[in-house]
């Protein structure tokens, strides 16, 4: 999604703030899943997203082919913010398709926040992950694009059922749907990072040999807010191949105090 246009992106995503400010919390979902039946569309009808793209014509004429499209098929909610965001200038049909989703998934989050569940649904989404990167045969069905996306759907619904949030379960769907046009792990990993953002929390990674204690794990994130100046919302694996230490990413960033790596390191010394 590095290609979505951060000007046009944002006029529609303020007004999606607005809206959702002052809106009934229980009338974001509709307007969210509304934008994401939008985006399904576009990615099915090439000549729709091309026009809606198309540099030659104007925002107004983007806006107006838009609206006459979801005349009636759509809250009128969902209707202005859309035509805000086809208003704008993009790079391209891809670029617009990845900022409708990306706009979905935002008013998702938000309604999702709102609720008080934000917290809830990031941690649900994390441990699914680890499960499905757990077991080799059911990471390789979900990641198989050849399967038919409802059999992949319906497996995650029945992986899912009576385990997690009905925002949980959505969020992976869209994983497996190639959320921004990614891999299903890939997907999960920026859905986890974009509920965590909606938060103002960045995502720590972290890997060690043995769980944490509470008072470890307070320790830890504290350290790693003063050092990025923002809460961090720790995600935990347990992986006694490591053998001791503790591996943290955050971002970009990799700070690798594990055995594993040290012994690693001694032994490619020795050999040299």
């Amino acid at each position: 999604m590095d290609n979505i246009n951060r000007e046009s992106y944002g006029a529609a995503a303020d007004k999606l703030a607005a809206f959702a400010a002052s809106a009934d919390v229980q009338r974001i979902g509709p307007v969210a899943e509304e934008i994401l039946s939008v985006a399904d569309v576009l990615r099915r009808e090439r000549r729709l997203r091309r026009a809606l793209a198309d540099p030659g014509r104007s925002g107004e004429d983007h806006a107006a082919l838009l609206r006459s499209v979801l005349a009636g098929k759509a809250s009128d909610e969902a209707v202005d913010i859309l035509a805000t965001q086809v208003t704008g200038r993009w790079s391209g049909p891809g670029a617009l398709l990845d900022g409708v989703e990306l706009l979905g998934v935002t008013a998702l989050l938000t309604g999702v926040d709102r609720a008080g569940d934000l917290g809830d649904v990031e941690d649900e989404l994390f441990r699914f992950g680890q499960v499905v990167s757990g077991d080799t045969r059911l990471a390789a069905a979900l990641a198989d694009t050849t399967t038919p996306l409802e059999a992949r759907v319906q497996l995650i619904r029945d992986l899912l059922k009576g385990k997690a949030k009905p925002a949980t379960l959505r969020l992976a769907e869209l994983a497996a749907a190639g959320f921004g046009g990614r891999g299903f792990e890939s997907s999960l990993t920026r859905l986890i990072e974009l509920a965590a953002k909606q938060r103002d929390h960045s995502v720590a990674y972290v890997t060690t040999a043995v769980p944490l204690t509470e008072a470890d794990e307070q320790r830890l994130a504290g350290r790693l807010a003063q050092l990025y100046g923002r809460e961090v919302s720790l995600k935990i694996d347990v992986d006694p191949r490591i053998i001791g230490g503790v591996r943290v990413k955050v971002g970009s960033d990799l700070f690798d105090g594990t055995v594993s790596r040290r012994l690693a390191e001694a032994k490619t010394a020795l050999a040299n």
